[in-house]
């Protein structure tokens, strides 16, 4: 750990395989549903029998044009299907079919924010269509036989698109940044669910280090198939040290494919890199190329969404939200309408906002759930939230409220408030006679206050707004109690 990091920068690339959302493959007519039984989603085109004929998904297109018009990108009106030739298990027709010379999505950019608030983009070189190949199982045993590899088709043909960074990003920071924020473009933009657990959406990290000022980059090592945000950057770190170390050494880094296990956090060398591999891509002799009219750009255009920066935006304008708020409420689409749905039910954005990323988000992370499964629907939490504009009931309480309608017992607040009792106190008169009763019994602590210079009043009036709240059950309106207690102390 001697080393410092002062004289070294990090270059970073990315390779993010995102599964597009079609309900059909790229080239077949199977389904791309997952958690199917192995090989019960493969038909002839997958299995790559001799004599198939492929046939391009009109979504898969229409979904990687989205995106490429979303990053400001050159779309190309002509683009071709190549085949890759390798030999693979889970690669029956010996081939992939992907895009090499001319890619449907060309240069573009995304643009984004770190924690500092400054804000940076990020170059995309390019972005492909391609499928994806079936899995080799080595689970223990498959359909009974230990010691077996089972391999399962039922991925083989799901369509893909591959982004390509250019080696813009300097430290997993950014990465992390930059991999969030194109989680939130394709799923706003509704071209892949992003669901990272499903291998939705799969990071590849190309890391090398120079020494800072040099020009030239230094060997690269490529990690592949990182599938969580928190994976990549730990990946990142560990890597990022690993080279460092390495060249203080006095060695050098080899190029290499390596693999990083999330879950031991253990990283190790898979093949090396040394010559390029041949793929012998030519265009695919089965598929014609493919041509891109205005008029498909034009009716794309008009179908896209509002994007999460523009989000965000209105965000800040209409509701007042902070920079921050805003950045967290708009990165995801589920999360907006949400919001939107809670500030139409509450009428007030700043407590809407807050109760989303306080309770909400609590309660969501700890049972592992996404925002649009919430059993405390938009509504529920707005109409909550009305209950603590009015003072129905205090901060406090409404905490009691949420549990009770997380929980599912009831199906609004009011109803909650109702049948537990919660109603706030602010009845001056019940009050009074609740702040006398605790005056009369802590006639010592009174005194004290009375004698007490005026600037340690503040601190002990505390003392008198606690037992008043312990003897209300914490029902009485705090702000009237304040205001009562200090007229009758200092009066």
């Amino acid at each position: 750990m001697g080393h410092s990091n002062m004289q070294w920068e990090t270059v970073i690339g990315l390779e993010i395989h995102v599964q597009l959302a079609t309900k059909t493959k790229i080239f077949s007519g199977a389904s791309t549903a997952f958690g199917a039984a192995p090989n019960t989603q493969a038909c002839a085109v997958d299995l790559g029998l001799p004599g198939i004929l492929p046939v391009v998904n009109e979504e898969a297109i229409n979904m990687a044009i989205k995106f490429g018009l979303c990053i400001d990108a050159e779309i190309n009106k002509v683009n071709v299907f190549e085949r890759k030739n390798y030999f693979y298990p889970d690669l029956p027709k010996g081939y992939q079919t992907t895009q090499l010379e001319k890619p449907i999505v060309g240069a573009g950019h995304v643009d984004i924010t770190l924690a500092d608030g400054s804000t940076k983009s990020i170059r995309i070189h390019h972005a492909h269509l391609e499928e994806d190949a079936g899995k080799s199982l080595h689970e223990g045993s498959f359909n009974g036989e230990h010691g077996m590899s089972g391999i399962d088709l039922n991925r083989a043909g799901t369509p893909l698109i591959e982004i390509v960074t250019e080696p813009d990003i300097r430290n997993a920071e950014e990465a992390v940044a930059f991999a969030k924020k194109l989680h939130s473009i394709v799923t706003t933009l509704g071209i892949c669910d992003g669901d990272m657990s499903q291998g939705s959406m799969r990071f590849d990290v190309n890391v090398s280090v120079r020494p800072k000022g040099q020009k030239e980059f230094g060997t690269r090592t490529e990690t592949k198939n990182l599938n969580s945000f928190k994976f990549m950057e730990a990946a990142i770190l560990k890597e990022v040290e690993r080279q460092i170390d390495l060249i203080e050494d006095g060695g050098t880094v080899i190029q290499e494919t390596r693999l990083y296990n999330g879950d031991t956090g253990e990283a190790r060398s898979m093949r090396s890199k040394e010559e390029a591999n041949d793929y012998r891509y030519f265009p695919c002799p089965d598929l014609l190329p493919v041509v891109i009219d205005d008029s498909r750009l034009e009716k794309l255009k008009a179908e896209m969404p509002e994007m999460p920066d523009a989000k965000k935006a209105r965000f800040i304008a209409d509701f007042g939200l902070s920079d921050y708020d805003a950045e967290i409420l708009s990165a995801d689409q589920a999360t907006a309408i949400y919001f939107e749905a809670t500030v139409h039910a509450s009428d007030d954005a700043k407590l809407s906002a807050n109760w989303i990323m306080g309770e909400l988000s609590r309660s969501l992370n700890q049972h592992s759930m996404a925002i649009s499964d919430s059993p405390v629907t938009a509504d529920r939490l707005g109409g909550l939230i009305r209950r603590i504009k009015d003072n129905t009931i205090s901060g406090k309480i409404a905490k009691e409220v949420f549990e009770v309608l997380w929980q599912g017992e009831c199906s609004t607040a009011d109803e909650v408030i109702e049948k537990k009792g919660l109603k706030q106190v602010t009845d001056t008169g019940a009050i009074e006679a609740m702040i006398d009763e605790v005056l009369a019994n802590n006639a010592q602590q009174v005194e004290n206050y009375r004698v007490a210079p005026e600037d340690k009043r503040g601190k002990m009036i505390g003392f008198f707004v606690g037992q008043c709240m312990k003897a209300s059950k914490g029902k009485a309106n705090p702000g009237m109690v304040n205001h009562i207690l200090k007229q009758k102390l200092d009066g």
